[in-house]
């Protein structure tokens, strides 16, 4: 059954691990290794009808790259780039990509949640439109203190399987 809740993702330490990133001369990832769990909780999101999207900064090939390495890139109805829509978060126009790409509107923004690891781009920019921010504080490259109340995350888990209990919870909710 198709959940009302609809799940926006970054990619890098939220999904897969930067640091095992293989790039190219060109700078384009050509393979990396997931977080422990995440492929787990993808599809376990799936199955359960969760709508899934990746808001990520950076360039589609590597994205592509790594999601279809990996088993992932079906899993998501959309994938928005920041080199596709030339900005990066925490700019709207990323989120705003992502929320026209599923024909949604600023109506949908309350059943909306934000996945990723930088409080300065996911958080801040989820926070500055509505969305739900859920910050996962898996790893240890980025600040995990916001800087002020415009970053501070609605929500944080430490890894990606607890990712699946919250948004049930948070589905449970909205209905």
């Amino acid at each position: 059954m198709e959940k009302r809740l609809i799940v926006f993702f970054d990619s890098g330490d939220t999904i897969v691990d930067e640091s095992t990133e293989v790039r190219d001369e060109e700078g384009i990832v050509i393979s990396a290794d997931l977080i422990p769990g995440a492929d787990v909780m993808l599809k376990t999101l799936v199955e359960k009808g969760y709508t899934l999207a990746l808001v990520a900064d950076g360039d589609a090939q590597s994205f592509k790259n790594v999601f279809k390495q990996n088993g992932l890139y079906d899993y998501f109805t959309t994938m928005i780039y920041s080199e596709t829509v030339k900005a990066t978060k925490p700019s709207p126009r990323m989120f705003k990509a992502a929320v026209g790409a599923l024909d949604l509107s600023e109506a949908d923004y309350p059943r909306i949640v934000m996945i990723g690891n930088n409080l300065s781009r996911d958080m801040k920019g989820a926070n500055a439109l509505g969305i739900t921010s859920i910050f996962q504080s898996w790893t240890p490259r980025y600040p995990h203190t916001p800087a002020d109340e415009s970053e501070r995350p609605t929500h944080t888990v430490k890894e990606p399987l607890e990712l699946i209990e919250l948004l049930d919870r948070l589905n449970a909710e909205l209905a």
